[in-house]
């Protein structure tokens, strides 16, 4: 038999479609459990490489026969080791090319919808990191919203549309992943945006993103209203796009809530995040369509890969949306919070331009998974 190697879109398109797919996990037990390639119709076997040097033998009776099998490591090399031994063995194998690394950065572009005079809204699910970026595309122009480090995909899709960026917002002073914004900004000439509130302590140039401020693009066909909404940081601020879109940034997800701890002043900001929860929000349209930064379990992602829902429709079923009790609202936010991501405090100090790693220093800050929830 011979080996292929299996690239991260496919994977991801497994795993939006739900198929059948058997992964061989050959990273530290740690890491697995930590961090995975996760879907509905995705099995698991975890047996580390150090495991398996002298041979497949003693596991084989856990492969299947009648599937191929993906072994997946953290690079790519200690699979494609195990996946030739598999192989040798007459099983059907593929190898995830670049491993985790290569998992945690590939980003599927998908429509959610279209926009005045024809323009159009896209979102970029990072699958394995659970980000959510946004391209909004009129007349030739597009805006850029929380951008990962992964440029080049945003630059040669706008490119693919005849679009000209002209601006690039981040919601937030980000904490889980290295912001592309800047770096975006700088290549294609556009104005970066960014909530002041956030700003204290950046070392760059940016504009300053104020409550109730519009920005258009593609001809004064899409207006985007920024509306400050603290609670996830002091300056988290949202945008309402079209009259038709919410975009929360890390406020709000579609299973949870944002959590306000990652500045290290939870009890400061609980009363903010709640605020902006059951006060500023409320007073939105049920029919905006809430689009997140980021998205926990592959369950918050609709049939198309998207994640995307109506604001009144969590309002009723997302259950951070419906905590009568203050003081229960704030233990919930307070004292039940997930780990915090891997390097948030080195990530935070790359968005404010006080450091400079290089690209493979960004890749180990980030890996992990997405942890800027509280269900």
């Amino acid at each position: 038999m011979t080996v292929r190697e299996m690239q991260a879109q496919e994977v991801a398109m497994k795993a939006i479609r739900k198929e059948s797919l058997f992964i061989l996990d050959v990273r530290n037990p740690s890491d697995y459990e930590d961090w995975k390639i996760e879907g509905e119709g995705i099995q698991h076997l975890n047996i580390p490489y150090f495991d398996l040097i002298d041979g497949v033998e003693e596991i084989l009776d856990r492969i299947p026969k009648d599937q191929e099998v993906l072994v997946v490591c953290a690079k790519e090399g200690s699979s494609v080791m195990v996946a030739e031994m598999l192989a040798e063995h007459g099983r059907h194998v593929a190898y995830l090319k670049g491993g985790m690394k290569a998992w945690s950065e590939h980003l599927v572009p998908l429509k959610i919808g279209s926009l005045a005079d024809g323009g159009t809204l896209y979102q970029f699910v990072r699958i394995g990191k659970g980000c959510l970026s946004y391209m909004a595309v009129s007349n030739g122009e597009a805006a850029l919203f929380d951008a990962t480090r992964m440029t080049e995909v945003y630059l040669e899709f706008a490119k693919s549309l005849n679009a000209k960026i002209k601006h690039v917002f981040d919601t937030h002073l980000h904490a889980d992943h290295i912001s592309g914004g800047r770096m975006i900004a700088k290549q294609t000439g556009a104005v970066y945006w960014l909530p002041p509130k956030d700003a204290s302590e950046v070392v760059f140039k940016y504009e300053p993103l104020k409550n109730g401020g519009e920005v258009a693009i593609g001809g004064s066909t899409i207006r985007i209203e920024a509306l400050h909404s603290p609670g996830h940081t002091i300056g988290s601020t949202s945008f309402v796009i079209d009259d038709h879109y919410l975009l929360t940034g890390d406020i709000l997800f579609i299973d949870s809530i944002g959590r306000p701890d990652l500045a290290g002043l939870a009890e400061d900001w609980v009363g903010d995040l709640r605020e902006t929860l059951y006060a500023r929000y409320t007073h939105l349209s049920d029919d905006l369509t809430v689009l997140p930064a980021h998205f926990m379990v592959m369950d918050e992602l609709n049939e198309d890969g998207t994640v995307a829902k109506k604001l009144g429709e969590l309002y009723r079923e997302n259950h951070g949306l419906n905590i009568a009790d203050e003081a229960e609202f704030r233990t919930l936010v307070t004292q039940n919070l997930p780990p915090q991501p891997n390097s948030y405090q080195e990530i935070r100090q790359t968005n404010m331009g006080k450091m400079n790693p290089d690209t493979e220093q960004q890749r180990e800050m980030e890996i992990g998974p997405n942890r800027c929830a509280v269900r």
